[in-house]
């Protein structure tokens, strides 16, 4: 088994400790120790891991174990499992709506937890070997309201990707208004590889086969009368996207 880079958003700093050493003597590296929702969104921005084991249960967090994983898998997919001492209906349901890879009752043996996370990485490679290629695939199913649903983005109908904030606007050639995704742009625009797709800032991601007109620091796509604004560095590298015909 490689080594694995593991997250763990877990409040109590003796159990965090402890999952670590026994993790890291197992050949794991560990990328941080979270204690709530900002500090685990920070660690993923920071160093993205292959798997996150979180607690349900966390008393100084805007959001429990289940609601820190729906927005840990909106900005970078990965297999999630779940350490609780809680084993209700209620709460086992709850967590099912993320598709852990596990879910670890407390108290649990150390000694088989390096097991169970190598186990639980294992499944969801072959299952993600299994599905669709998202770079690939002709159509995309993006999460939305915090990971309740996924909602179909066809990736020939999209006009542009802004950034706005911690979100990703869609703007699509079917709808006057964009999608919004909690997602970062940088994670997203690399499901949108084809040559008519154009990074032309940070903020902004552009397809070639929607623009109608350039100016020196906006253009304007297909179905909207609004302006997109741009960095006017950008302009002469654009231009030498598109099939431009020079004045004689």
């Amino acid at each position: 088994m490689k080594s694995l880079k593991i997250l763990i958003v877990e409040d109590e700093l003796i159990t965090a400790t402890s999952i670590q050493e026994t993790l890291e003597n197992a050949g794991h590296e560990i990328t941080a120790l979270a204690r709530n929702l900002r500090e685990a969104l920070s660690a993923v921005k920071r160093q993205p891991p292959d798997l996150a084991l979180i607690d349900i249960t966390l008393e100084n967090s805007t959001d429990d174990g289940i609601g820190v994983a729906k927005q840990l898998m909106s900005l970078y997919p990965m297999p999630i499992i779940y350490l609780t001492a809680h084993s209700e209906p209620s709460t086992v349901l709850s967590a099912q709506e993320t598709h852990p890879a596990a879910y670890l009752l407390k108290p649990f043996r150390h000694k088989e937890l390096a097991i169970q996370v190598e186990l639980a990485y294992y499944n969801y490679q072959i299952n993600q070997e299994t599905t669709i290629d998202p770079h690939a695939a002709e159509s995309l199913y993006l999460p939305v309201e915090q990971g309740k649903g996924h909602v179909k983005i066809v990736k020939s109908e999209v006009l542009y990707l802004w950034a706005a904030g911690s979100y990703v606007e869609v703007h699509t050639i079917r709808d006057s208004k964009p999608f919004i995704f909690s997602m970062n742009l940088g994670y997203l625009a690399q499901f949108f590889t084809l040559s008519n797709y154009y990074r032309i800032s940070r903020s902004l991601l552009i397809n070639l086969a929607y623009v109608e007109r350039i100016e020196k620091n906006q253009l304007f796509v297909a179905g909207r009368d609004t302006a997109i604004t741009f960095p006017e560095t950008q302009h002469k590298e654009l231009l030498q996207k598109l099939a431009v015909v020079r004045t004689p």
